[in-house]
Order: C-alpha cells, then sequence, then structure tokens
C-alpha cells in the first residue's frame, strides 16, 4: 500500500493516512534505482576528468554542469560504494581493511628500474557503471610491457575475484613475477590475496599513502579504457559487458599502438618475451 516513489506524499504521511507503523515497513531494496545510477556514472567521469576533486566539488559541479542538485553526503555515499578514492596528499587516502588478517607491504619499485617483461606487475580495481546496477572491473597489467595479462569481472567488491584473476595470469604468463604491486585496498591486503601471492614467492609491494602516482600505468589505462569505450556505451547485463570489454583488452593488446613503447603494441614485446622463456 506504500509507495516509496510517491512525489505527491510522503512516506510519513501515507503511513498516517493508511494507520500503518513506519517502523515496521519494509527496507527499500539494495537494487540502486535510475537516478541514483545516473549520479553515479557523472561522478565517475567527473573523477576520471578531474581525480583530485573531492565531494564538494563533485557536488558542486553535478548542480551547475550538468542540472543534478544533490547533497555533499550523498556524494560522499556514493564515491565509497564505488570505490572511488580523491588523489591527494593525505596521511590516510587508503585504507586497509580492519582486522590483524591484514597487512600492508612497504613499496618497493621506488627507484627500480624494471627492464624486463614478468618482473613486476600490477593491478587495480575501478567501478563501471551499468544500467541496472554496476560492476566491478580488476586487471593485471606487466610493468615493463603494458600488457593486460588477465581481467574478471563482478557484482561485489570482494577477493575472489581479483584471486580468480591473478591464477589466471600465472596460467596466461606461465610463472609468477618477481613482484606485484598494488594499493592498500582490504582486497589486497587481506590474508587470502597475501598468502596466493607468497605461496608463489612473490615479494609484495604495496602504494604508499596518498602516492596515486606508485601504480600510475594501471590508473592510465582505466583512463584510456573509459574514454575510449565505457563512457560511450551503456551496458545491461555482466555478459554483455564482458563481450565488450573482452574485444577492448585484445585491440589494447594486439591493435591499439602504444606511445611509451614507441609505437608498439604490448604484445609484440611481451609475447616473444613467452616464446623466448619457453626455448
Amino acid at each position: 500500500m506504500i509507495e516509496r516513489d510517491n512525489h505527491q506524499l510522503s512516506i510519513r504521511r501515507q503511513c498516517e493516512l493508511a494507520d500503518v507503523n513506519r517502523n515496521r515497513l519494509d527496507p527499500p531494496p539494495d537494487n540502486p534505482g535510475a537516478q541514483e545510477l545516473d549520479l553515479c556514472r557523472l561522478i565517475d567521469e567527473i573523477h576520471m576528468k578531474a581525480p583530485a576533486f573531492g565531494s564538494r566539488k563533485i557536488r558542486d559541479l553535478l548542480s551547475v554542469e550538468y542540472g543534478k542538485p544533490t547533497t555533499r553526503g550523498r556524494v560522499r555515499h556514493l564515491m565509497r560504494k564505488m570505490g572511488i578514492k580523491v588523489i591527494y596528499r593525505a596521511p590516510r587516502t587508503s585504507l586497509p581493511g580492519k582486522g590483524s588478517e591484514h597487512k600492508v607491504h612497504p613499496y618497493l619499485l621506488r627507484d627500480r628500474k624494471v627492464e624486463s617483461a614478468d618482473d613486476v606487475w600490477c593491478t587495480d580495481i575501478t567501478y563501471i557503471p551499468m544500467e541496472r546496477g554496476h560492476a566491478y572491473l580488476v586487471a593485471i597489467m606487466d610493468w615493463h610491457t603494458r600488457a593486460v595479462i588477465s581481467w574478471r569481472l563482478s557484482n561485489t567488491l570482494d577477493t575472489r575475484f581479483c584471486l580468480e584473476a591473478f591464477d589466471e595470469a600465472v596460467r596466461v604468463a606461465g610463472r609468477a613475477p618477481e613482484i606485484f604491486n598494488t594499493d592498500q585496498g582490504c582486497q589486497f591486503t587481506s590474508q587470502a590475496w597475501r598468502e596466493r601471492l607468497t605461496g608463489q614467492g612473490i615479494r609484495i609491494s604495496m602504494d604508499g599513502k596518498g602516492r596515486w602516482l606508485d601504480n600510475v600505468f594501471i590508473e592510465r589505462l582505466w583512463r584510456t579504457l573509459k574514454y575510449d569505450e565505457l563512457h560511450l556505451r551503456e551496458f545491461d547485463t555482466l555478459p554483455e559487458l564482458e563481450v565488450i570489454l573482452k574485444n577492448w583488452f585484445e585491440l589494447y593488446n594486439t591493435w591499439r599502438p602504444h606511445d611509451s613503447l614507441g609505437g608498439l603494441r604490448p604484445w609484440e614485446i611481451y609475447r616473444p618475451h613467452q616464446k623466448q622463456k619457453a626455448a
């Protein structure tokens, strides 16, 4: 009897008219509405253009630039839900999970020259808005060749799909790297992730606090992916999004020239390295 989307009568007034105790109402569904998804999409676009903008400036832009007035609290809530972290100099910009099972490792790549494939891998997670819901994408990249070795999609922000991407990367590469670099997110400080890496003899490296440049290569990958593909489309389901990502990563690895590689494609450098190892 109670219509949550009724714009003429508030939920409190409807409960009074229906003689219903408001506290007995079922909680609202977890599925985000169209308005929330639209805000998430705009917040994501603003963050890609200006990653140093916090909830205040994003709130102001939503109102002035896009005609979507909202509160700072709502913007901050959606940013946390999307896993978006503002880039700024502060003592605690990326928080690990709570509990003794989470551990932060030092950054091992400062002043280190990485001159060979599979010496260092890096990974990160990004948020992808969809028509009905959202998804999270994790990708594992080779630091030297910029090749995307593996990736996985999930509708939950847990550690499982990160472990699946890691196992796939080891299978594709035929070996594990010497060093694996991540941020200090709870997926990567978790015991399950750390044990999987150390079990392969990998040295774990994590970005310093407030040091987004420590993992800049994969941050640039997200920027390219979103501006070239994701911000131009709408996706209804995870399988549909997965097909689009599969095609895009294939083109990225094998067809798209890379400026930092002198116009070569990542697979042109990474694949010969694989064949040389096999020989």
